[in-house]
């Protein structure tokens, strides 16, 4: 059901991109930047760093891991299959409405803070995603406006979810680490 929930989003951006903009699906005003190999390896790095900041957080901070242990709720036992599919459909389907449809019509300020709205959730323990989602759809957008592509955006969104969805969905805890410890390599 998400897999055909992101395909939507998908399909409703690249509607409004080619059909109502008139312009290519994949690129920002002026065309790409880079090439695709370039750009890729550009939202990997941003997404690996994304995956750091947010187990430092999670780790440091009281509100990471309420919000770690609340998403387990939700996530936990995910196979890492299932994390891999959410991880692509969420990345895609999302970048290519927010960064591709809405940005270039409403700035990347207010994308961001729509893309934020989008992820919140008013329970306990899940209302500090909206402020993690906002931060991370203002460098997702950056990574847009640099690169010239989609590209960027969706590697890096699909690597902040899916590494993120797998260590959440192990049942990796999100237990306070010693200083310099972001929870690469952990065996847990």
């Amino acid at each position: 059901m998400a897999v055909a929930f992101y395909a939507a989003l998908a399909a409703a951006g690249w509607f409004w991109r080619v059909q109502v903009d008139g312009v290519g699906p994949w690129s920002a005003e002026g065309g790409a930047r880079f090439g695709l190999l370039v750009s890729a390896a550009l939202g990997l790095a941003v997404g690996l760093v994304l995956v750091w900041g947010s187990r430092v957080w999670t780790r440091r901070s009281a509100a990471g891991r309420t919000l770690h242990e609340a998403l387990a709720e939700v996530v936990g036992g995910l196979a890492p299959w299932s994390c891999a599919v959410l991880a692509l459909a969420s990345g895609a389907g999302e970048e290519i409405l927010f960064r591709g449809a809405l940005q270039p019509r409403v700035g990347l300020l207010m994308a961001s803070l729509l893309f934020g709205a989008a992820h919140f959730v008013p329970r306990p323990g899940l209302r500090v995603w909206s402020v993690f989602a906002a931060f991370a759809g203002a460098v997702f957008g950056l990574l847009f406006e640099t690169t010239g592509s989609l590209v960027a955006p969706i590697v890096a969104h699909a690597t902040v979810n899916g590494l993120n969805l797998h260590w959440i969905a192990r049942g990796a805890p999100p237990t306070r680490s010693p200083v310099g410890d972001a929870g690469f390599g952990d065996a847990r």
